[in-house]
């Protein structure tokens, strides 16, 4: 039997437990090691009682635990301790430009997966957004490779720090839910490699994720469960990933060549007993007929093995975790706080002056709707979800005249097999009779708040959407609004761009707020009022118009004949709208402030480097406004002397600093041969051509401050 001991106090820091691994590997029979790799439960592996080897427990979460379900079935178990913290989205995080924020996200989920017994938390989601439409954006976080890998490592570091194994997924190239489940994905390497593989390089390499999930889509024409080209030669064998390949749930689809292309763990088949597998009976049989080789079989137990070492399975001073506390949500407000986004304000609309009003009008069904258990498997079971209109009354206080009005009402419902479906027709004298009271309570107030967007039958795993549209006739509702109470702020609640082109030039306010977690309303007051300066930035470009975004410009989504191309290549997001000049409605890295910011000048420590030296960069940013207020500086290149196609600039670094009324800072960056790289596809390596580079700063993709100019040059040797 295997001993529970506290000898290996940082085991969780070491990767080297092969001499433990191997003692338990050679007591394990062929039927127990089976039985390592395939699920005995929807969210369980089986364990080897003997040897004092525990079931493996898995959770959805990349923004909460899951509730618990039974162990053979999706029905929930209704439990009373199942319960977590409703932590904003990946969107919403991603909106923070806030490292700090991710690690400490990360801790929270770490800290309740381990109170309610996980081993394994099913996140982050670090897929890249390629289209608007992507039902799963809201859990993915940006269009930016760099940028997700930065977010995405704090995050893992955080969650494994609790004695949880982070599990990134879906590896790789998963950027619709329509079709997921056998769409092929054609791609040419360079834009594979520039992408949408950096920000799983940089969680395996940086965060060092313990498990990765394969993808439910096909690449190239095989399975990214079975694709011996994503999961062998890349991620362990180029990458060097030590830890465990798990299924996406359902996305197994063969024994043989599964099990010799780099798949660990089979999760969710679809069939009536565990024992009919892929990665079960038939693995057996497979090792016993000599197609799959019994130190193949060994290699995935060994992963495992050493994965619940790395997390302290074993022993007795493992984390215990702590599930919703008051430490929790306040982790959860502070990411929500930094995550609103002021897309607009004209004439300093915002903050509200509580004092210049009597009756603000609050408007829309996202005032009072809550979005915690919604989403599919990243929906959970929250101990409170504070709604909009909540918010506001919490923080006014009966001081000011509330009148709500539900202006419109969702009119659709969500099915897992057929995806949202309409029933609008049924219900549309109350949507006018809704609009019309919307109308009236607006004509009477000094400010009126539209609470508009989706909800999770939209952003939702599975789905994408039909098209960038407000549902239920949002948009004649703010129109309407607004040509009776120009005094009109709109707060939209989505994980992804809506198109707002109907009403955006005449409304003087617009915020995104984003699924927003538990706190979500209370943090929409404190923005409206002031108490909180927003600070968040756009993680993804918001288009004008769906037809602007590359992937649909390019005409490959959703493909067709169940095939999809990814024609625009490394033109994705920013890259595709700043280098061939397309406008968008707000640009990638894009928020306001209720104060301004001053980019006052930028220094190079030289002009000129070679790919051996580094290159660092000083800014001198001041605050020009009459409150504090965080700002975030972007870094951007541009390869001025390329000898291959390359975007007009890319995001290389950010930091977010705050500054006081009339601080002034000097922000330093440094710059290295890895950030001048492009993918050569002739030696397939990365490289940094000599030749002129211009530096980009400043407070959005389209809103360059500085720029600078340096050169690189071969080193001597």
């Amino acid at each position: 039997m295997l001993q529970n001991s506290s000898s290996d106090k940082n085991s969780n820091q070491s990767n080297d437990f092969t001499l433990k691994v191997e003692k338990i590997l050679s007591q394990l029979s062929l039927d127990e090691k089976i039985s390592l790799l395939h699920g005995n439960s929807k969210f369980t592996i089986s364990g080897v009682k003997r040897l004092g080897i525990p079931e493996w427990k898995m959770s959805d979460g990349p923004h909460g635990v899951r509730e618990e379900i039974n162990r053979d079935n999706w029905e929930p178990a209704n439990w009373e301790n199942d319960y977590s913290t409703y932590l904003p989205t990946a969107t919403a995080l991603a909106a923070t430009w806030n490292a700090d924020l991710a690690y400490k996200f990360g801790v929270v989920l770490g800290r309740e997966a381990r109170a309610r017994d996980k081993d394994v938390i099913l996140g982050p989601g670090v897929n890249i957004h390629r289209t608007p439409l992507c039902g799963r954006n809201f859990e993915y976080f940006s269009e930016d490779p760099y940028f997700s890998g930065v977010m995405s490592v704090p995050y893992i570091k955080g969650v494994q720090e609790q004695d949880v194994a982070a599990c990134v997924k879906h590896f790789a190239l998963n950027n619709q839910e329509y079709e997921r489940f056998f769409v092929n994905v054609i791609i040419d390497e360079r834009t594979l490699r520039e992408i949408y593989l950096p920000a799983f390089d940089a969680a395996i390499n940086e965060g060092k994720a313990i498990s990765v999930m394969s993808a439910y889509n096909k690449v190239d024409g095989k399975w990214c469960s079975e694709n011996p080209e994503l999961l062998n030669n890349i991620l362990k064998n180029e990458w060097k990933f030590d830890g465990v390949v798990i299924s996406d749930w359902n996305g197994t689809h063969s024994t043989i060549e599964a099990a010799n292309a780099g798949l660990d763990i089979e999760m969710g088949t679809e069939v009536e007993e565990y024992k009919n597998y892929f990665f079960a009976d038939k693995l057996k049989q497979a090792v016993i007929d000599g197609e799959v080789d019994i130190q193949t079989i060994d290699g995935k137990v060994k992963r495992i093995l050493t994965a619940m070492f790395k997390t302290k399975v074993f022993d007795t001073n493992r984390s215990k975790g702590e599930l919703i506390t008051i430490a929790n949500f306040k982790v959860a407000k502070k990411v929500a706080e930094e995550a609103v986004v002021l897309l607009k304000n004209e004439k300093n609309t915002l903050p509200f002056n509580s004092k210049n009003l009597k009756t603000i009008a609050v408007i829309g069904e996202n005032a009072i709707a809550k979005h915690a258990a919604g989403g599919g498997s990243s929906g959970i079971k929250t101990k409170y979800e504070i709604t909009p209109l909540e918010g506001l009354q919490n923080k006014l206080n009966d001081e000011i005249n509330i009148v709500f009005a539900q202006g419109y009402m969702a009119t659709t419902i969500f099915d897992w097999q057929k995806g949202v479906i309409d029933t609008g027709e049924s219900v549309i004298e109350k949507s006018i009779e809704l609009r019309n009271e919307a109308i009236e309570i607006a004509k009477n107030a000094d400010v009126v708040i539209i609470f508009a967007g989706l909800n999770h039958h939209f952003d939702n795993e599975s789905v994408d959407r039909e098209n960038m549209n407000l549902p239920y006739n949002q948009d004649e509702l703010i129109k309407e609004v607004v040509k009776v109470n120009p005094n009109t702020v709109v707060v939209l609640i989505s994980g992804s761009p809506v198109d707002i082109t109907e009403w955006v030039d005449e409304t003087p306010a617009i915020i995104q707020g984003w699924y927003a977690g538990s706190e979500a309303g209370n943090v929409f007051a404190d923005v409206l009022f002031g108490d909180v300066n927003p600070s968040g930035k756009l993680p993804f470009t918001f288009p004008k118009k769906l037809e602007d975004s590359p992937a649909h410009v390019f005409g490959e989504y959703p493909g067709e004949n169940s095939t999809v191309k990814y024609k625009e290549g490394i033109f994705v997001g920013y890259r595709y709208f700043d280098t061939f000049d397309v406008k968008p409605q707000f640009a990638f890295g894009h928020g306001l402030s209720y104060t301004n910011f001053q980019y006052n000048k930028v220094n190079l420590n030289k002009d000129q480097i070679n790919e051996e030296e580094n290159l660092n960069i000083t800014i001198q940013i001041e605050n020009v406004g009459n409150v504090s207020g965080n700002e975030i500086i972007q870094l951007y290149i541009e390869d001025i002397e390329s000898s291959v196609k390359r975007p007009k600039k890319e995001l290389k670094g950010f930091k977010k600093v705050l500054l006081k009324k009339g601080e002034v800072k000097e922000i330093e960056f440094q710059v290295n041969k890895k950030m001048l790289s492009f993918y050569d596809v002739n030696n397939k390596s990365w490289k940094a051509e000599p030749g002129k580079f211009r530096l980009h700063i400043g407070s959005a993709s389209d809103d360059i401050r500085l720029t600078a100019e340096f050169e690189l040059v071969a080193a001597v040797n």
